[in-house]
């Protein structure tokens, strides 16, 4: 027992020693910072149940000359990854005595949840559904109104870093509005497989709110979000070219060095939705991510416990596989394929 409650104490001091080697902030103001510099800060967002701070993690590059701010933001559901060591690598790649403007990167915008390992906040609600949040609101309401008063102001331009959730696996893909020729062109530039063109409506959840790249569009930042891969693992091939197009997107920007060659864009659709199954049982989905379906083409097959088929469920119309189930197990409503339909 005083074995363990040792080490119970350790970990408690490495904890407050690790937050004690950033300073703590409560608002950001860019001119505290000097030209040329990196830094690492933790913000504060609120209180947790013991009454001290809820901390996220920020790094700000500041340019040694003046200019516009973006920002890099990951892991808003506590459960996609990838983002972060993307961040983490676009970061150290840079030398900010070389940079115009200033990059504001957050790798962890949901701390709670990142430690819970869970997708949402604290109260099981869906941060990217709340937005611009609420000053008096609930939990999670609250949480929001901080990352829109915060950060969001901050920003001129904003890439917004997503996984697929539990149960579910994406290709890479991106959204954003194609008929904006700046968004067009940072999507382009990040090369997904998939754009699915919106304007930051969100295509499915219940929360009544704003995503949060709905919320920084209407205050005039230039946002787009990029999906990779996954949830709670790190994907070497996503994080790769994650890193690679995020940098090559500071270089289009002007915030770096060097020139970009802007791709072509791939496989464009003009809408997305998921299509849910109408039976329960043990979900064999029959296509993979990527895959152009047309319509009345076999996706998936719905078993019972004994291996009799319950439903075959076809494509609605033609399209190309965006995400879809790992998870074989569903009851009626379960998800099948997220379906994107090309311009």
């Amino acid at each position: 027992m005083k074995t363990k409650l040792f080490v119970c104490f350790l970990l408690i001091c490495g904890s407050i020693f690790a937050q004690n080697k950033y300073p703590v902030v409560d608002q950001i103001n860019l001119t505290d910072y000097k030209a040329g510099s990196v830094n690492k800060i933790w913000l504060q967002l609120g209180d947790d149940g013991f009454s001290n701070p809820i901390l996220i993690p920020v790094i700000i590059a500041k340019g040694s000359s003046e200019g516009e701010v973006i920002g890099l933001t990951a892991s808003i559901h506590g459960n996609e990854l990838n983002g972060i060591p993307i961040i983490q690598n676009v970061i150290a790649s840079l030398d900010a005595t070389k940079m115009k403007g200033t990059v504001v990167a957050i790798p962890g915008l949901n701390p709670l949840a990142i430690a819970n390992n869970q997708r949402e906040f604290i109260d099981l609600q869906d941060l990217n559904r709340l937005f611009p949040g609420k000053k008096d609101g609930n939990r999670s309401q609250q949480m929001a109104y901080q990352i829109a008063q915060k950060i969001i102001p901050l920003l001129n331009y904003h890439v917004d870093l997503h996984t697929a959730s539990f149960g579910r696996v994406n290709s890479l893909y991106g959204r954003g509005d194609m008929k904006d020729d700046t968004l067009s062109t940072m999507l382009r530039i990040l090369d997904p497989d998939i754009i699915v063109s919106n304007k930051g409506v969100a295509s499915f959840g219940e929360a009544s709110g704003l995503t949060m790249r709905a919320y920084a569009i209407s205050k005039g930042v230039k946002s787009i979000t990029l999906e990779y891969g996954n949830p709670q693992v790190y994907q070497a091939d996503m994080i790769e070219r994650g890193t690679k197009g995020v940098t090559d997107l500071l270089k289009w920007l002007g915030f770096t060095q060097g020139t970009v060659t802007v791709p072509p864009a791939r496989n464009v659709c003009s809408k997305s939705y998921w299509i849910f199954t109408q039976k329960g049982g043990y979900l064999d989905v029959l296509v993979d991510l990527g895959q152009k379906v047309k319509k009345g083409d076999h996706i998936g097959i719905l078993k019972d416990p004994f291996g009799a088929v319950v439903e075959e469920v076809n494509a609605p119309e033609d399209g190309v596989v965006i995400g879809k189930s790992s998870n074989p197990v569903n009851i009626s409503g379960g998800r099948i394929i997220h379906l994107g339909i090309l311009e």
